[in-house]
């Protein structure tokens, strides 16, 4: 498709532009892969300087790898800053304001698919080196770019880019990935604005129930068929499958976010984060976000069995996906699952698990920087510590790196954060430029 760029120059219209290629790595059979190449191209046309000073590899067809050479001469413990530029499908069936792929500015915003996730923040870090490097600016340290293109399909370009840089032993100081944002009132019971940072990350696990029973004429069907017994496991495995665990993480945000609340809600939060036991059943018994913050969850995504609405299908299947609490492991999570189903004639399948991450420390030089940098760019908003729930591509780096921390900085009200992998997503301009502005803080302050 022909681009077509906003007559306003500037952060909108260079985002607008990268929405416009369609680089749905879900679709890549498909639409192929020259819009993951056109997005290369376009690349290297916005950022040249970006292009000429730093080193660019390729890693896989979709993995970016930019290193900047810092002044201290040293290059085993650089910063690592992340984002991905491919982004997930869209439902042909719902009605956006604005196209999802025609990148429209209007009313100080930047619409489209991947404005938030996660072609936003990949281009507040680009801006942010491009900046610098025209005021002839060199970091302290060494900086990598590390921008993967099928991060919604658990990808492999990521994973390639933490194994090239551990084989060379480079251990990041830093590492920097998409995740929290600035919200408003991030907790039901807390006003205010709080930059919620990712210290750690949830496992993530895919899981196949199946049974087989015997077929025939649904017109006398035995007392338990395979869609019966399938169904039965799934509905054993509800909210309370697994007890709550509160966080190191948790218990952070609550402190945190107490120094920073008024009135009744500050003794609240402080009695939340000196019992976790009590922390465990308030946030189980809220739901939703709070429930996921405290333990594993188990969300059945797709079922299938049969063949015509007559006949009974001798298996059948049902996928599960579960997010694995921190603390526990992808085995005592299977484990579970099998005694709360109790048949044994339902298989557990695991179809793929990542164990959860470590957390990584709110009492570092790294997560202070991060708070320097916010200050700069958000002034008066705390840095709060939390649980991601999401997986990201910096999950290839916690096994080896100590300091890796999930936060985009933009803004996100509630209805923006809802739109991330549904409909009219969008993001501020200004958010954009703060955005920038945090990144630029961050890298001037490296030393």
């Amino acid at each position: 498709m022909a681009l077509v760029t906003d007559p306003r120059p500037g952060i909108a219209g260079r985002l607008s532009r990268m929405i416009q290629l369609p680089t749905v790595s879900a679709e890549l059979d498909e639409r192929g892969i020259q819009p993951f190449e056109d997005f290369v191209t376009l690349l290297r046309e916005l950022y040249p300087l970006t292009h000429e000073a730093l080193t660019l590899e390729r890693h896989t067809d979709f993995g970016l790898l930019f290193h900047w050479r810092g002044s201290a001469g040293r290059s085993d413990d650089p910063v690592v800053l992340m984002a991905h530029y491919d982004v997930v499908p869209v439902d042909e069936s719902d009605a956006w304001t604005h196209p999802p792929f025609a990148g429209v500015v209007a009313d100080g915003m930047v619409y489209g698919r991947g404005a938030l996730d996660d072609k936003g923040p990949l281009i507040v870090v680009l801006e942010a080196v491009e900046n610098l490097l025209a005021d002839g600016f060199t970091p302290a340290r060494d900086v990598y770019l590390s921008f993967g293109g099928n991060e919604e399909t658990f990808g492999r370009a990521a994973e390639e880019i933490a194994h090239v840089l551990r084989d060379r032993g480079i251990v990041p100081w830093l590492v920097v990935d998409e995740g929290g944002a600035v919200v408003d009132a991030p907790l039901p019971f807390v006003p205010g604005r709080a930059a919620m940072i990712g210290v750690g990350e949830k496992g993530v696990m895919t899981l196949t129930l199946s049974a087989r029973g015997d077929g025939g004429h649904a017109s006398a069907p035995p007392s338990l068929t395979a869609v019966r017994r399938v169904a039965r496991a799934v509905d054993r495995l509800g909210p309370t499958t697994f007890r709550p665990r509160v966080s190191t993480a948790v218990a952070g945000m609550l402190t945190r976010l107490a120094a920073e609340t008024p009135g009744a809600a500050r003794h609240l939060l402080r009695l939340l984060g000196s019992v976790p036991w009590l922390t465990g059943r308030v946030f189980a018994a809220l739901g939703g976000e709070a429930a996921a913050l405290v333990r594993t969850t188990v969300a059945p995504t797709m079922q299938s069995g049969g063949t015509a609405a007559n006949v009974l299908p001798s298996q059948a299947a049902a996928t599960v996906n579960l997010r694995i609490a921190l603390g526990e492991t992808t085995q005592q999570t299977v484990l579970r699952v099998r005694r709360r189903i109790r048949d044994p004639l339902v298989t557990v399948t695991v179809v793929d698990a990542s164990e959860p991450s470590p957390e990584s420390s709110v009492d570092t030089e790294q997560f202070a920087l991060l708070a320097d940098a916010l200050a700069v760019s958000h002034p008066g908003i705390p840095a709060v510590p939390y649980v991601m729930m999401a997986a990201t591509d910096s999950r290839h780096f916690h096994r080896f790196s100590p300091a890796v921390y999930r936060f985009a900085p933009l803004e996100m009200s509630n209805a923006q954060r809802a739109s991330i992998h549904g409909v009219d997503e969008n993001v501020e301009i200004a958010a954009l430029e703060r955005g920038e502005r945090f990144h630029r803080a961050l890298l001037e302050r490296l030393g």
